[in-house]
């Protein structure tokens, strides 16, 4: 039936091929351009393995290689490491001279009036008076600095020879908080009586 059936249709298909000369050109040109396609599409996918092949290649060769650099891109890291170069270079020197200085410095020895000789957490204070006599009022004035508390003040006097209490100098001087000192704040040592 189906042998029939096609057969039926190809006559037609003749007949009307005969029939109408503008249908059978349409046709053939169809046909052509029907054959162009599958020949475009073949050639496409030609082109698709190929590039297909080559990026496997391509990241096959990265896996084993790495990943590969221009020349430009290994001239700009040589020029990178060359500029950390200099300023490693450059801050070991600024490092080397204030090292230098700091070792001049200690060298030196310390300012008259002041203490020499305390650890390093103990900040350098200025020492009281060198005379031996206290002025008029009996004792002497000190201006708190940084860091001071009141027995480091009174370890001052005392490397100095003059001793003194915290309990003095907080009688010596009312209203003070000894917990609450501050820079620049003035306070009356009294002297040692004789």
């Amino acid at each position: 039936m189906k042998r029939i059936c096609l057969l039926a249709l190809l006559l037609a298909l003749n007949g009307a091929r005969a029939q109408d000369p503008a249908v059978e050109e349409r046709l053939n040109k169809l046909d052509g351009y029907v054959k162009d396609l599958i020949a475009a599409q073949a050639d496409l996918q030609k082109r698709i393995g190929a590039l297909a092949e080559e990026l496997e290649r391509l990241r096959n060769a990265t896996k084993h290689n790495g990943v590969a650099a221009t020349q430009e891109d290994l001239k700009r890291l040589a020029d990178a490491v060359q500029e950390v170069d200099r300023k490693r270079i450059e801050d070991y020197e600024k490092i080397h001279n204030e090292l230098k200085d700091l070792a001049k410095a200690l060298a030196a020895p310390a300012p008259a009036g002041r203490p020499s000789g305390g650890s390093k957490s103990k900040p350098v204070r200025p020492a009281p008076p060198a005379t031996d006599e206290p002025p008029a009022e009996k004792g002497y004035e000190y201006v708190v600095q940084p860091g001071d508390t009141l027995s480091v003040i009174v370890q001052a006097y005392r490397e100095k020879g003059i001793k003194v209490t915290v309990e003095q100098i907080v009688k010596a001087n009312p209203g003070l908080k000894p917990d609450l000192l501050r820079p620049g704040q003035k306070l009356f040592i009294p002297a040692p009586p004789k």
